[in-house]
């Protein structure tokens, strides 16, 4: 027996091994997606033991390839891929697929086990992952490497992608985007199986691939999914591909190796069955009686090919070593973004030379990103083509684009949908800290990326203008009610609606420090004023979300007013209107919901003591999410329908956000109680 007989024997028994570790997984969890993981074996164990490089022992290495199973429902690939290939990944997690407190979840999820690079599973949102992924490999590219050292970002994005994610939107906007910007650092293998939950993609799904990515500025091959030379030889041409991403059509069987179910429905979603199952295997030459079995000579062969890993990582260890020598500053600057290293005193940074004239949050906020990104050399991103409107461009800063990777800004086009999951790949990727901006209305485009940002605890922060109806002319399409609410609604988000000049500066401190998780910032398209304090106010004080911007004077009735944003403004009016009357008010600015409902009730007390008689919340936005605090009797003053087309100082006559009007609510519910 030849070499390379053996070696294509060896590889179809890894393929097969692969095909039946994944429908054991299922079929011990009874539940799971069998169909898809049997069907691109063959383009996973090429990939895996040929190609990729990746080093099982220190899983973060800076330059390894990034795989993304962008078509998550097919996890137990995945798993099963990472056992073989020596990541602390044992069989035990593999027969616990899907069981509570298993490190094996239903889809992919970061920090569960080494060697997944994102959460993925609602479709379209791993391939655009994979695209912030690459534009950060050409950034870091761009930032380090020198003449003698190529060290960083000369590694390749690799993800496997269904029908279902490139129906979805998302997937169009990422592809058209890396097309323009010539990624050719990355290669995507599309398993084209012609099968989805419903059955034959043709119900749905009529159009050409190949040429629409091809419009889109990509390099396409279809090849044989079966065929391991085809399919190497593929992968070959993606890698020399220096100008365009990759798409290897790769056509497939699903549930390739059942005799009865390969090519149906039936086994995209749900367990081969036990009977099947036994067949299967029989069919591929296992034993129907093993499960998760794994042939000594696949440990072997896969063993070799870790070996000629760990030689090329500790060449590059070596050279990486060498260029820290040569370049202290650089390496200075990779080891600040890195570490997302800040200064200690960011508010007062961010807090000097403020002026104290009328000016809308969103220009204070794009002043105080300019100083940012001179502090914070990670910081980068761009807007849905907004930078005007939302305040964003880093104005020393260049913008990326195909020839050069050096800038800040990042122009995404009108592609919301995408730059909230190619935020997500960028922060995924390491070193940058990313943002995203567009009008607060259009977070409804961005959720479910700024939902799984939350999920994985990254640091992506999403900027978002024009934070309610006071949009104005715009009208009900463009002004914002119900997005505050559903935005902190969101576990794990972060949502900042600062009310002024201080409270923008110190909210951007809190999103740069605020690491576990996503930030959403919510700024004003309107002027406000820069706010009344007393003398010894200190600004540390918002960083609890919540705090008494004015305190009661002595009267009758102990009332408080719960602000945020614009809104501060007519409470402070209010308050002094009722104080007039002898009532006594306090204003409580609540940049921050969710972080004053976490700190501990002795503080929330000093916020809303026990003396009060009463709770107004003066929000134009849902009421929803807006509870009543230790029982005390609330009223709430928000909004429970849409806006409409005035100039914003009408819109706030008419429903009733100013000072006289709320006054006139309070004092009404107050003599009513």
């Amino acid at each position: 027996m030849t070499q390379t007989t053996r070696d294509t024997q060896l590889m179809k028994l890894t393929a097969n091994t692969l095909r039946l570790l994944a429908a054991d997984g299922v079929q011990k969890a009874n539940s799971g997606h069998p169909g898809m993981p049997m069907g691109m074996a063959d383009v996973a164990a090429v990939l895996w033991s040929r190609y990729l490089r990746f080093n099982p022992q220190k899983p973060d290495w800076p330059n390894r390839d990034r795989f993304v199973l962008s078509a998550g429902h097919g996890s137990m690939l995945l798993y099963s891929l990472l056992h073989l290939s020596g990541y602390d990944v044992g069989l035990e997690d593999l027969k616990t697929f899907r069981q509570w407190s298993s490190r094996t979840p239903g889809h992919p999820e970061l920090n569960c086990l080494p060697g997944v690079e994102t959460t993925t599973g609602p479709l379209g949102q791993g391939f655009v992952n994979g695209v912030g992924m690459a534009i950060a490999a050409r950034m870091a590219a761009a930032r380090f490497n020198t003449d003698t050292h190529g060290l960083f970002g000369t590694h390749h994005i690799y993800a496997i992608v269904s029908d279902g994610d490139l129906m979805e939107g998302i997937a169009s906007e990422a592809a058209s985007l890396a097309g323009h910007l010539r990624l050719g650092n990355l290669i995507y293998f599309y398993d084209d199986n012609e099968i989805t939950i419903a059955g034959q993609t043709r119900l749905t799904f009529s159009e050409d691939v190949q040429s629409r990515f091809n419009a889109y500025g990509w390099h396409t091959v279809t090849v044989d999914g079966h065929n391991h030379q085809a399919i190497a030889e593929a992968i070959e041409q993606g890698i020399d591909e220096h100008d365009r991403p990759t798409l290897i059509i790769s056509k497939t069987h699903i549930g390739h190796g059942s005799p009865s179910k390969h090519d149906t429905a039936g086994v995209h979603g749900a367990p081969l069955g036990e009977d099947e199952l036994k067949a299967t295997k029989r069919n591929l030459g296992f034993s129907d009686e093993d499960t998760f079995y794994v042939p000594e000579e696949v440990k072997s062969f896969l063993d070799k090919r870790r070996t000629q890993l760990k030689k090329l990582y500790h060449t590059w260890e070596e050279n990486f070593k060498d260029w820290q020598s040569q370049n202290p500053k650089l390496e200075q600057l990779r080891r600040q973004m890195q570490e997302r290293q800040l200064p200690d005193d960011l508010e007062t940074r961010f807090l000097d030379d403020l002026s104290k004239d009328a000016n809308a949050t969103r220009s204070i906020s794009g002043a105080i990103m300019q100083k940012i990104v001179d502090m914070v050399p990670g910081l980068v991103g761009g807007s849905a083509d907004l930078e005007p409107s939302t305040k964003t461009l880093l104005k020393k800063y260049s913008s990326i684009k195909a020839e050069s990777f050096i800038g800040h800004n990042i122009h995404y086009g009108i592609r919301e949908h995408a730059m909230g999951g190619i935020t997500n790949g960028i922060a995924l990727y390491g070193g940058f800290i990313p943002f995203g901006s567009t009008f607060l209305v259009f977070a409804d485009y961005m959720r479910p990326s700024i939902r799984l940002a939350a999920l994985m605890g990254i640091q992506s922060i999403f900027i978002f203008t024009h934070d309610s109806i006071f949009v104005g002319e715009d009208g009900p399409t463009h002004q914002p009610v119900e997005q505050l609410f559903s935005l902190r609604a969101i576990p794990n988000l972060m949502t900042l609606r600062p009310a002024d000049h201080i409270e923008t500066g110190v909210c951007w401190a809190m999103a740069l420090r605020n690491r576990q998780g996503p930030t959403a910032l919510l700024l004003t398209r309107q002027k406000v004023p820069y706010l009344p304090r007393a003398e010894s106010f200190d600004p540390q004080t918002i960083k609890y979300g919540g705090y008494v911007i004015s305190g009661e004077k002595s009267g009758a009735a102990k009332a408080a007013i719960i602000a945020s944003g614009s809104e501060v403004q007519f409470a402070l009016e209010a308050q002094g209107i009722l104080q007039e009357k002898g009532y006594s008010v306090r204003v409580i600015s609540m940049p921050c919901k969710e972080v004053f409902d976490k700190q501990p009730e002795a503080y929330r007390r000093t916020v809303l003591p026990a003396h009060l008689n009463s709770i107004t919340i003066v929000e134009a936005g849902s009421p929803i999410g807006w509870n009543d605090y230790f029982n005390i009797p609330t009223l709430k003053l928000t909004l429970s329908r849409f806006g409409a087309s005035a100039p914003y100082k009408v819109l706030e006559a008419k429903f009733g956000f100013n000072g006289q009007t709320i006054a006139d609510n309070m004092e009404q519910f107050i003599n009513s109680l």
